[in-house]
């Protein structure tokens, strides 16, 4: 049997985009470590190869792993999450259109939308995707130069863990012609799938959980429509923020574990914040897992597990925050997220500076894990020598 669309999650993972190496027969195949390929006269390319940056083997297997794991027809593989999202953007969007985002989406999005894209003549707006007014009026009002043309959706969103209805917003974009693009990074291909749910675009930091190692940056983007995906296409050969060989394979492998993981991330994470509930320093916890989350059901519909992602805001304030985010060994005081290790952040200093003094500032009293897979009683002890500091 090969990986079809038929076969399950786990089974995809390992074998989408990884034919055997037709010459010695490597199960895994080799890492195609190159910049050029040989031609055999003027135009005559083997297999379609020319120069690194528009094609290359290892990248291509990637790409159609990220694809057939996401549900979709099209996937592209990018240097960075935030590499893809540029991509995106200029491909799809023209000076003078407009984009409404999430009002608590990740700061370097927002900085790519609001200051380096802005300049180009996009437009922006943020609005609470939860509240279906306020995006109904955000899309009718649109931007200074007509309607909106593209819907950004974080979900669950970084760091504040909301949870939105894809298939709501999806409903609500198409009625004006709008791109819906929902960044799947925090739930990844495992737990959810939102062009099931009516995304036109996904967007991933292959960085994170896809990747799960903490070794090797990149982004994604996975989409259906074939027009777009030609723009898309185009883009990043004539730009050329590919992922690079050793990346893309390192990704590739990452991917192949990425149920295993995802499984011991949740498991973990809903018994660290079924924990943290029970902390009298503790004022708010907020992960989709809980029963009290407001998003707790709706995330229950269209994902497959919680995820490995909590935040957690201290009763005392920022100082109690910086402390507990400074006083933990396991959890390694760090940006980013996703790996097999356990990792702290402090957002309003760190992932989500580029958002204070705005609406999507960050609370100063907020931490967010990133829950590993160690053993989940070593995490919970590590923790809760750092409360206990307070």
């Amino acid at each position: 049997m090969t990986a079809s669309e038929n076969t399950g999650f786990n089974t995809r993972a390992v074998h989408a985009g990884q034919t055997p190496d037709s010459s010695t027969g490597s199960v895994i195949p080799p890492l195609y470590q190159t910049t050029t390929f040989a031609q055999d006269g003027i135009g005559k390319l083997r297999n379609g190869y020319e120069y690194g940056r528009g094609t290359n083997p290892t990248r291509d297997a990637l790409q159609s792993q990220l694809a057939a794991l996401e549900g979709g027809k099209f996937a592209f593989s990018f240097a960075s999450g935030l590499a893809a999202e540029d991509a995106l953007i200029r491909a799809l969007l023209v000076p003078g259109d407009h984009i409404l985002m999430g009002n608590d989406v990740y700061g370097g999005t927002y900085r790519l939308i609001n200051r380096v894209l802005s300049v180009w003549g996009i437009s922006n707006a943020a609005v609470d995707m939860n509240d279906a007014d306020a995006l109904a009026s955000a899309i009718a009002a649109g931007g200074p130069e007509g309607a909106t043309k593209m819907i950004w959706v974080e979900t669950p969103s970084n760091p504040m863990m909301k949870i939105t209805d894809i298939a709501a917003v999806a409903q609500a974009a198409h009625a004006v012609g709008a791109v819906l693009v929902v960044d799947n990074t925090f739930a990844s291909p495992y737990l959810a799938n939102p062009l099931a749910l009516g995304a036109d675009v996904v967007v991933h930091s292959t960085t994170k959980y896809i990747g799960g190692h903490s070794d090797a940056s990149g982004g994604a983007i996975v989409l259906n429509d074939a027009a777009a995906a030609e723009k898309v296409g185009f883009v990043q050969f004539a730009v050329g923020a590919v992922s690079a060989p050793m990346e893309a394979w390192l990704t590739t492998r990452g991917l192949k574990t990425l149920g295993v993981r995802m499984d011991r991330h949740c498991a973990n994470a809903q018994s660290i914040a079924e924990w943290l509930l029970a902390r009298t320093e503790v004022e708010r916890v907020l992960y989709p897992g809980l029963v009290d989350h407001p998003g707790h059901e709706l995330a229950a519909r269209q994902m497959r597990g919680f995820g490995g992602m909590i935040s957690v805001q201290f009763k005392g304030g920022e100082s109690a925050a910086r402390t507990v985010a400074e006083s933990t060994h396991l959890f390694t005081l760090a940006e980013s997220l996703g790996g097999v290790e356990s990792l702290m952040n402090y957002p309003s200093e760190m992932t989500h500076a580029s958002v204070k003094g705005t609406e999507l500032a960050v609370p100063v009293n907020l931490i967010r894990l990133s829950v590993g897979i160690e053993d989940v009683t070593d995490l919970i002890e590590d923790l809760d020598q750092a409360i206990s500091s307070l």
